[in-house]
């Protein structure tokens, strides 16, 4: 008598109830001795057991404590860590995610008298839209869910979801693994690709690989091999030493998988792997990932638009349709579910993931004319089936899952605070330093191409040459002269490093929040780095143009004047930098933070002392708050020493600076003051864009 007894159950269920090596056995190697069979009977036959002991007995097959010789443990990088990766179990619950839409905002033509008339007509067209509603499901380790739906259905946001990239409150439902419902530090065994690659354009693959290794803890003496390993499994071999910007899109998204391989997670969520690849490489990726489930792992990909043959290599569907789910099941068994539902495949020709998708998007004949009312009947009889006669049983299975996982000591050992040293040796974070180091040498090669680009190094020369020449060799008793090019000095450099700055968090928010959430490093030790990393970009351009035009313009011939000039310059780069910094870490958008920049070195300008001279007293704080204020009078005070200004005036002859000028310029505070103010704001400025980057919301 064999053992298991044949079993009948809806065939529906059948993608839930046969373990992998049961669908796809000639993927195991070595082969494993035939699953126990399931008797499926169909769709109209009854179920013969409680569909509670069916659930139990299916996740007792599944389970990896109970069948651990079914899921081989991954050949690439799980060896290299500290222990292999523990078992992850996905479940879902009633999943639901709904954003607020403002309508049309009032006219600018309304007057002020019916202000209050427009203001309540807009907040009446405040609408919630419905992203997710009421997704259920699960996914166990060594299998492939592929999310099917058009654009729009919600796809991503439930990957998303399930990888605690948009954690609650901002979503309804609960997720579970191994029962136990989803943490930040569980999430953290959870790996995230998605749908737009999240990569360091000008890495080659190998870099990319071998500093997201070395974050995580590799061994130095066996990070190559663990490169390797993983290169060799994504066929990235032949494109090592490719900058990722340079390699195609297929080989773009293995190295994002790859990516997310090295830091060694129970489960990997993938949005749009196919996206853009053609037949073969979309194949080649799936089969990818396939790969990875059969070796323990929980795979979970959202799909467009699948060949056939890609298809067929999904262990289970889930179909959604404007964020309502329409199926949930094998494959193969999909088209004869959506049969017994009253819409049968047009032709044993036609693709059934096509065929699924026209479903999806309302349409249930080939003769469809884009009838909207009908478009809306065909969805609400397909969720209205889908409620009926599979979701109480999808329910219950989960329900099942999550009591027979809380029931295993064994598979509750992610997401349990209890066990939380043992994930955590797992889970292993290098030392501050180790983490500093490893991402500013990161930063310096990701940086290389900008640090001596060619426009920007002519545009800095082309600028100290076109200067230089303008005022060669500058007398020092034409005071207004030099007067005048300390200041384009100063407005040149404090232009030129906050607008450059403003670029840097913005243009890495993505790959920061990526990295972030799956706890690569501190964000103290990525600050310090990329602050160091951007040193010598910033200071040595800078050091180029003092020494260039300030011999060409034969300021004060002196080797300590030159060295306190080129001190203040540097020094003023950094605080300009700052501010570009801590703009674009509050506001996060480029275009914005270039203008708000524009807007307050404007500002700086007009109060720095050289264009007026009497401004209005509301105004007179602003000076007190702008850099340039402060650097150019340190700049006035190593060229003209004490009341040298006035000396200079009435040994020249000339009358060209007015009196009012010299006397506030020879009255201002010392200069320690203004060194001293520079350092605060140095420091201010970092601070508050450090802090902007700690408030910062994924």
């Amino acid at each position: 008598m064999t053992w298991p007894p044949p079993i009948t159950a809806p065939y529906f269920l059948s993608p839930l109830l046969l373990s992998p090596g049961a669908q796809f056995p000639a993927l195991y190697s070595p082969p494993l001795p035939p699953p126990p069979s399931l008797v499926l009977h169909s769709f109209s036959a009854p179920t013969t057991i409680h569909n509670s002991s069916l659930f139990l007995l299916y996740l007792s097959l599944k389970m990896p404590h109970e069948a651990p010789s079914e899921i081989q443990p991954s050949p690439t990088t799980d060896h290299l860590h500290s222990s292999s990766p523990p078992r992850l179990t996905l479940q879902f619950v009633d999943i639901t995610y709904r954003i607020k839409l403002l309508g049309t905002k009032p006219s600018g033509l309304c007057s002020l008298t019916n202000r209050m008339l427009c203001r309540h007509s807009a907040e009446q067209q405040l609408t919630e839209r419905t992203i997710l509603d009421g997704i259920t499901g699960v996914v166990a380790p060594g299998e492939l869910l592929a999310v099917l739906g058009p654009s729009g259905s919600g796809k991503s946001t439930l990957l998303r979801i399930l990888a605690c990239r948009l954690p609650p409150p901002r979503h309804g439902g609960s997720v579970f693994s191994n029962g136990r419902l989803l943490t930040r530090a569980a999430a953290r065994r959870i790996g995230y690709v998605p749908q737009d690659d999240v990569l360091y354009p000008h890495l080659t693959v190998r870099e990319t690989l071998t500093y997201c290794a070395l974050l995580r803890a590799v061994p130095r003496e066996r990070v190559r091999a663990a490169v390797d390993a993983v290169m060799g499994e994504l066929g990235l071999t032949r494109c090592a030493e490719t900058a990722v910007r340079g390699v195609s899109g297929g080989e773009r998204k293995r190295v994002a998988i790859g990516h997310e391989m090295m830091l060694g997670p129970s489960a990997v969520v993938v949005d749009e792997p196919t996206s853009g690849l053609d037949a073969t490489a979309a194949g080649r990726m799936v089969a990818t990932l396939r790969g990875m489930a059969r070796r323990g792992r929980t795979m979970v990909a959202s799909v467009h638009q699948p060949a056939s043959r890609v298809f067929q290599m999904f262990d289970s569907v889930m179909l959604l349709s404007e964020g309502r789910c329409l199926y949930y099941g094998s494959g193969s068994d999909a088209a004869d579910y959506f049969a017994s539902v009253g819409f049968p495949l047009p032709g044993i020709f036609v693709n059934p993931a096509d065929f699924m998708l026209d479903l999806a998007n309302g349409v249930a004949r080939l003769e469809y004319h884009g009838d909207p009312a009908e478009k809306a009947v065909v969805r609400q009889s397909l969720v209205s089936s889908y409620n009926r006669v599979l979701a109480p049983k999808v329910k219950a299975m989960v329900n099942a899952s999550i009591a027979s996982s809380v029931a295993t000591s064994e598979a509750v050992r992610i997401g349990s605070e209890r066990c939380g040293e043992k994930e955590a040796r797992y889970f292993t974070r290098i030392s501050w330093l180790s983490q500093f180091s490893i991402l500013l040498s990161r930063s310096l090669k990701e940086r290389r191409h900008e640090t001596f680009n060619s426009l920007r190094v002519f545009q800095v020369l082309a600028a100290a040459c076109l200067a230089g020449s303008m005022w060669w060799h500058s007398s020092i008793h034409d005071v207004k002269d030099r007067l005048g090019l300390l200041f384009f000095v100063s407005i040149f450099w404090g232009v030129f490093a906050s607008f450059n700055s403003v670029f840097t968090f913005p243009q890495e928010r993505v790959i920061f929040l990526k990295e972030r959430a799956s706890g690569m490093y501190s964000l103290s030790s990525y600050f310090m780095a990329r602050m160091a990393g951007d040193l010598p970009m910033e200071l040595i351009l800078p050091t180029v143009f003092v020494v260039v035009i300030y011999w060409m313009a034969s300021l004060r011939p002196e080797l300590g004047a030159f060295l306190l000039t080129l001190a203040v310059i540097l020094g003023y780069v950094l605080v300009a930098q700052g501010l570009g910094l801590a703009l674009g870490a509050a506001i996060m958008d480029a275009k914005q933070a270039s203008t708000v920049v524009t807007v307050i070195m404007l500002a700086f300008l007009l109060t720095g002392g050289f264009y007026v001279q009497k401004v209005p007293i509301c105004l007179t704080w602003l000076k007190y708050t702008s850099f340039t204020f402060y650097c150019y009078r340190l700049l006035i005070g190593i060229q003209y020493r004490g009341n040298e200004i006035s000396f200079y005036l009435g040994t020249s002859g000339k009358n060209d600076v007015p009196s009012s000028m010299v006397e506030e310029i020879e009255t201002q505070a010392s200069i320690m003051v203004s060194i001293v103010t520079l350092v605060i704001m140095l420091v201010g400025y970092r601070l508050l864009a450090y802090i902007a980057l700690r408030r910062m919301k994924q």
